[in-house]
């Protein structure tokens, strides 16, 4: 099966639709994406532009079904999948998400957004069990931070050091 983003005037991506391999096939029996276009085209009715996307890049790396790196990374294509809203960026041949904060900003290599403040490398913590759990972790648009809760205790609040790599309560 291949995957067709629908594309707006403005690249942005409106849906993605799912064509039968055989009808993206040209006269010799060769994968086309034009004719996977022209296929969509015709069962929609529409002048749309539909871009081909790949159901297993992300970042710029081909994954394998199982979710885990491939051997082949001549497969990545575009790389990301298109997501609703995301946009086709022809001088990248890439398909690029929605922007999910103001402040993050575009990973020429990877196609994605990422804060300017490294994401915490440190994950879980130790209940009071002795456990290893891990922290929901969530960013701060507001003051430009990445922040946690624990699980145990609903109260607890952190804000990452990314000097020190450490959580810190607030």
């Amino acid at each position: 099966m291949a995957h067709f983003a629908k594309l707006n005037s403005d690249n942005v991506v409106l849906s993605v639709e799912v064509v039968a391999d055989k009808d993206c096939l040209d006269a010799n029996g060769n994968e086309s994406e034009a004719v996977g276009e022209a296929f969509l085209q015709i069962v929609h009715g529409v002048t749309n532009t539909f871009k081909k996307t790949s159901y297993n890049t992300f970042g710029g790396k081909h994954y394998t079904s199982e979710r885990e790196l491939s051997d082949t990374q001549e497969k990545a294509f575009r790389k990301n999948y298109a997501t609703i809203d995301g946009v086709y960026d022809s001088s990248r041949d890439a398909f690029i998400p929605q922007k999910p904060f103001n402040s993050w900003v575009l990973d020429e290599t990877t196609c994605l957004y990422k804060s300017s403040i490294t994401e915490p490398n440190v994950k879980t913590y130790t209940d009071g069990n002795g456990d290893q759990s891990k922290y929901d972790i969530f960013w701060d648009e507001d003051n430009i931070r990445w922040l946690a809760t624990d699980r145990e205790e609903i109260v607890g609040h952190y804000a990452w050091d990314s000097v020190n790599l450490q959580w810190n309560a607030i």
